[in-house]
């Protein structure tokens, strides 16, 4: 996987680059919008993580261009800006993440793994995340060797949780984007099918995937 850091910050992007690199990710650094738009246009990056501060071209401009360009190439936009109409003009130009400045790199990691498995989710090829193996067209998850049978809001559910790995997932987290309907929030309708997956994820065969955080909603995470 082929990633493309466009960063003024010099330090902050070395930073980027040795802590991605760590987790076998091929980085490629550049310093401006005009060469970072270059870059990017070269199809040869499979991801970019980029600031929309920029010198010579800024992001917003960079993304829109990429975009309009037909260029869908997976964007997580950095930024020191944090109000709601910074995060959606972000969003509004085409990038597909956005994460406010200054960050851990533990999260920035996080972000480019999820947005990594998602896209590749998108365009139909196997994703893994520990001994899970999920196949997007067929709609089949395996734990190991062992083929999960899921019901169709199982099988959202634990893509979801797949998409999130390592954070913690909310119950209106899951609410709204494993449910095709509305229903009372206050029920214990996500709980119940929450163990419903625990009984095949995690079943006395493997090791425990999936994590209740008190108080917050649910996570799942590869513990010792």
């Amino acid at each position: 996987m082929r990633i493309l850091v466009v960063q003024e910050e010099k330090q902050v992007a070395k930073l980027i680059k040795r802590e991605l690199e760590g987790k076998e990710y091929q980085v490629f650094l550049s310093y401006d919008g005009i060469d970072g738009l270059k870059q990017a246009e070269s199809g040869e990056f499979d991801l970019a993580v980029l600031d929309s501060a920029l010198p010579k071209k800024d992001g917003i401009h960079l993304v829109r261009e990429l975009r309009g360009a037909g260029n869908q190439i997976p964007i997580l936009m950095v930024s020191a800006k944090s109000e709601v109409e910074d995060i959606v003009a972000g969003l509004d130009a085409g990038a597909d993440s956005y994460m406010k400045k200054p960050f851990e790199i533990t999260e920035l990691q996080a972000r480019v793994n999820a947005l990594v498995r998602r896209c590749k989710l998108a365009r139909g090829a196997i994703v893994r995340y520990a001994d899970l193996r999920v196949d997007p067209v067929q709609h089949q998850i395996w734990r190991g060797k062992s083929a999960l049978q899921l019901s169709s809001t199982e099988y959202r559910l634990l893509v979801y949780m797949i998409n999130n790995a390592g954070k913690v997932v909310s119950r209106s987290d899951l609410a709204d984007n494993c449910w095709e309907h509305q229903f009372d929030r206050f029920t214990n309708i996500i709980d119940v099918y929450i163990n419903y997956l625990r009984r095949k994820v995690d079943a006395p065969a493997f090791s425990k995937l999936i994590h209740t955080v008190r108080g917050k909603g649910y996570m799942l995470e590869v513990r010792s």
